[in-house]
């Protein structure tokens, strides 16, 4: 699984990209996918909302569940991709590059402080899988 160097990343598995002094791209990370939940729907703000930090500003739907996303820093969402909400599939495919989800112009550059670096998000996902291991393994007995 890809974790990119250049980016932060929240609890709830969102990445964060600093583009400008003020503009940060947000998306999902490959966490998704390595889970095996096939996206099959996202729903995403308008431009111009506000949102503070873990505000619930849209989400994705798998053939199971509905997943929140919840906002890994306070501001004003200033671009949506449209290519997601034309074809999910690039979230499955793409989560870095063309799978990003939105730009929010932050009110407060310095939340950028509170999300994970890298090395500590690969920790993080690495305690995740080895608590989901065991399920499965139960479950298959069953």
């Amino acid at each position: 699984m890809r974790i990119p160097e250049d980016r932060l990343y929240s609890e709830n598995h969102l990445w964060v990209k600093k583009e400008k002094k003020k503009i940060a791209r947000i998306g999902i990370t490959e966490f998704f996918s390595a889970r095996e939940i096939e996206i099959i729907n996202v729903d995403l703000p308008e431009e111009g909302e506000e949102y503070d930090r873990d505000d619930v500003f849209g989400s994705l739907e798998s053939v199971e569940e509905v997943f929140n996303l919840l906002m890994p820093v306070s501001g004003t969402v200033v671009q949506v991709n449209e290519k997601v909400l034309d074809d999910v599939d690039i979230l499955n495919e793409d989560p870095y590059d063309e799978g990003w989800l939105i730009k929010v112009e932050m009110r407060d550059p310095s939340e950028l402080d509170d999300l994970l670096p890298p090395e500590d998000y690969e920790i993080k996902i690495t305690e995740e899988f080895e608590e989901l291991i065991p399920e499965k393994v139960s479950e298959e007995e069953e």
